[in-house]
């Protein structure tokens, strides 16, 4: 993939873009593969890698807030502390990419002034866009305080007749000058508050603060194949800890799981899996979805071994699933357990705490193509 960035030293976060992407994506595989080799069974099947593509995949992007009230640049910090405009990144899916001059020259029209991290002034930091259906965006728009909120109420007509498939706008208050792409405050201003998002075979409902695969196309490939073990191993009982707005648990509904519960701390992210589930087509095959906000960890270990489901998936964020609950799964009794991990390495701490089970599959999936970033998922049975 030719990048005009990269070339010209502006920007390097592709890191491995001069690779050929099939031996990116050949060294990935190799790499997952040989950790997992010691808590594979004899007969281990290793799927062929899920393949991003080389341009046009990512869907959603944080823009770092540069420049000028007058001249917007959207893209990245540089070691200079002065931000690089990015809004031809190639990567970037068309329907974000192709808005992003038309929303710099709104926030230029609104007259923000952007954070500068070198002189600790400004107001804008990040502009946060997400596509779903149908080219849909949601934007946010990351601010220093609310002095601007009424800005972009005044101008929301504006906003929505220069960039139409805007569905949703919210401002997050960010005040503190630390490393955080957000703050603790979210305001909605429109009167949609969720972006509708097919991935695999269910419509999401993704909320502002919502937890989303950046790669939509590789996300609803792994989603599948989750769902594809479940009903594999004739799993009709399902656990999805850490389920964010449901993606695992309402596909393996729609694949034919008949009770499927989903557990996420992040009461947002339950409200928009309920909603979602309110719109899946099983109610003819009678499935049972709940969605509960609550610790992960705690609530499992609160449940009585009566309760436990055939299998039970886990999506633990990059620090992984931890002693305590790799310890408390080792022992549930689940026949089946699928760990689905964006860090190889806390993947292998984990299973080394999870001697009842062996892993009887496997697949790699390229999120983040032209990095070193890798995500896998496991199928494990007990021994």
């Amino acid at each position: 993939m030719q990048c005009g960035y990269f070339e010209a030293g502006l920007c390097h976060s592709c890191t491995l873009l001069p690779t050929p992407y099939e031996r990116q994506l050949a060294d990935k595989d190799a790499k997952v593969r040989r950790a997992l080799t010691e808590f594979g069974t004899p007969d281990l099947q290793w799927l062929a890698p899920a393949a991003s593509h080389q341009r046009d995949f990512r869907s959603k992007v944080k823009l770092v807030a540069g420049g000028t009230p007058l001249n917007m640049r959207l893209g990245i910090l540089g070691a200079d502390l002065n931000v690089q405009d990015l809004r031809d990144c190639p990567i970037v899916v068309p329907a974000i990419r192709d808005q992003l001059p038309r929303l710099a020259r709104l926030i230029e029209r609104m007259r923000i002034e952007p954070y500068s991290v070198k002189r600790r002034r400004g107001d804008l930091k990040y502009v946060i866009v997400t596509a779903g259906d149908d080219r849909q965006l949601m934007v946010r728009f990351v601010l220093r305080s609310r002095r601007h909120m009424s800005t972009l109420r005044t101008h929301l007509d504006a906003i929505r007749q220069a960039v139409p498939t805007i569905r949703v706008v919210t401002a997050n208050i960010h005040p503190t000058h630390a490393a955080l792409v957000e703050g603790p405050d979210e305001y909605v201003l429109t009167d949609e508050v969720t972006l509708p998002m097919t991935v695999g075979r269910t419509r999401l409902q993704v909320g502002p603060r919502s937890f989303t695969q950046t790669n939509t196309r590789v996300a609803s490939a792994l989603y599948m194949q989750v769902a594809s073990w479940l009903t594999d191993v004739d799993a009709r009982s399902v656990w999805d800890l850490y389920c964010g707005v449901g993606g695992f648990a309402l596909n393996a509904a729609a694949a034919g799981v008949q009770d499927v519960t989903g557990v996420e701390i992040s009461g947002d992210a339950v409200e928009a899996a309920k909603n979602a589930a309110q719109h899946l087509e099983v109610a003819a095959r009678r499935v049972r979805t709940r969605f509960i906000a609550a610790d992960a960890t705690k609530w499992a270990r609160e449940q009585s071994e009566r309760t436990v489901p055939d299998a039970i998936v886990v999506n633990p964020p990059r620090r992984g699933l931890g002693e305590e609950l790799a310890t408390w799964l080792n022992g549930c009794g689940a026949h089946h357990i699928v760990y689905s991990s964006c860090n190889p390495a806390t993947l292998v701490e984990d299973l080394a705490h999870m001697p009842s089970y062996q892993v009887s599959q496997g697949r790699i999936f390229d999120m983040f193509a032209h990095t070193r970033h890798v995500e896998c998922a496991v199928l494990l049975e007990t021994q």
